[in-house]
């Protein structure tokens, strides 16, 4: 990977912080805060999840097609409708980015997929290559990742960067990891996935323990080189890790 001791700052305050209880913002104040964001120079800015209203869409597009010194992102699930919202939304971006996330956790395959294994990394799969076909920086995430069994996490990362993604992060969903767990999973990654010198480490982590900072620094310390952050720490429950925060204690 080209500068490789760069981490590079993910800020999804417009995504994932608008899952703050009481957040809801329109088209102009999600512009003002992916502005803002521009100004500090975030790498990149997850501007939405364009197949979940057509108000998402709308912003994503808005901010893709007037914000352009960072990474335009947007979210999209491993089916193939997100997957061309998601593009319809960035490819008007200086450089788009697709995010496809899927879960890999035994518990989320079995109540919230409800499909077999083989069939939950063909999806993965597909919709990366489906992805890459638009856009050649596509991300992808196994949601919950630090309560899915280690080998079917290594053999989902090996596919997918086989297919294309170019970023792989790693989230604590749940927010219950610690950040001894947390940074050996980032090792074990980097042993166990074979084509990992292909792709980045991400790391997304939640606030439940009051840990998302702690257990993104020990990422970094283990190899990461992405961190998913919010302005304040706000999103979903008790929030995500802090993009302040976490911006001094690297510096």
């Amino acid at each position: 990977m080209a500068n490789e001791d760069k981490v590079l700052i993910f800020d999804t305050t417009l995504r994932d912080g608008e899952q703050s209880p009481g957040v809801a913002l329109n088209v102009e104040e999600k512009l003002e805060i992916a502005r803002a964001l521009e100004r500090m120079k975030v790498d990149i800015i997850e501007a939405g999840f364009p197949a979940s209203s057509p108000g998402d869409l709308e912003s994503v597009t808005a901010i893709a097609k007037e914000v352009c010194g960072s990474v335009i992102a947007g979210l999209a699930r491993a089916v193939p409708n997100d997957v061309d919202a998601c593009w319809e939304a960035v490819q008007h971006a200086e450089r788009p980015r697709i995010h496809v996330f899927l879960s890999s956790s035994d518990i989320h395959i079995m109540h919230q997929l409800e499909k077999d294994k083989e069939r939950v990394l063909e999806m993965a799969r597909e919709m990366v290559a489906r992805a890459k076909k638009y856009c050649d920086d596509v991300e992808f995430s196994p949601m919950d990742a630090t309560r899915s069994v280690p080998e079917f996490v290594y053999r989902m990362l090996t596919e997918v960067i086989e297919a294309g993604a170019t970023t792989v992060n790693i989230p604590d969903t749940v927010g219950y990891a610690i950040p001894e767990e947390f940074g050996q999973l980032i090792r074990d990654i980097k042993a166990n996935v074979p084509n990992i010198d292909k792709a980045r480490i991400s790391v997304h982590c939640h606030n439940d323990l009051g840990l998302a900072v702690a257990n993104s620094l020990t990422a970094v310390q283990n190899g990461a080189r992405q961190v998913e952050v919010c302005v304040n720490g706000i999103g979903e429950r008790a929030g995500n890790a802090a993009l302040e925060e976490v911006v001094l204690s690297i510096k």
